[in-house]
């Protein structure tokens, strides 16, 4: 049986991590789709990256599926996304989610916290 830890070690395995200022720069530029994958409750409560999807984890693959009437079009299969939670795990396992069914290029920015620190641009939901 596996464990969460192990699930979260093969998540970080196959998403590449970028820094914030990595990040920070491409979403000034606007390029990318940026996910926040936390529960409603959460972003409520802190916010969110300026102008993020807020698609929870739990509902991730329905987004992301074409055939679900929850298909978010944003979610495209080449579009540069990426993903932000409140420390990085729940981003990491969404960013597997989406790989395996197909997506090209996910990318896990860590946590919303440290976003917000590090200057990048949020909005109140």
């Amino acid at each position: 049986m596996e464990s969460a830890q192990t699930y979260l070690e093969k998540a970080n395995a196959v998403v590449p991590k970028i820094t914030l200022e990595e990040a920070i720069k491409l979403h000034a530029a606007g390029n990318g789709v940026f996910v926040d994958v936390r529960d409603s409750a959460d972003i409520t409560k802190s916010g969110t990256i300026a102008g993020a999807l807020m698609i929870p984890r739990g509902l991730i693959e329905f987004a992301a599926d074409p055939q679900t009437p929850l298909h978010n079009r944003a979610l495209a299969k080449d579009a540069d996304i990426y993903l932000v939670c409140g420390l990085g795990g729940q981003a990491a396992l969404s960013g597997k989610t989406l790989i395996e069914m197909g997506f090209t290029s996910v990318t896990n920015i860590g946590g919303f916290g440290a976003w917000k620190e590090a200057g990048g641009p949020t909005q109140q939901t």
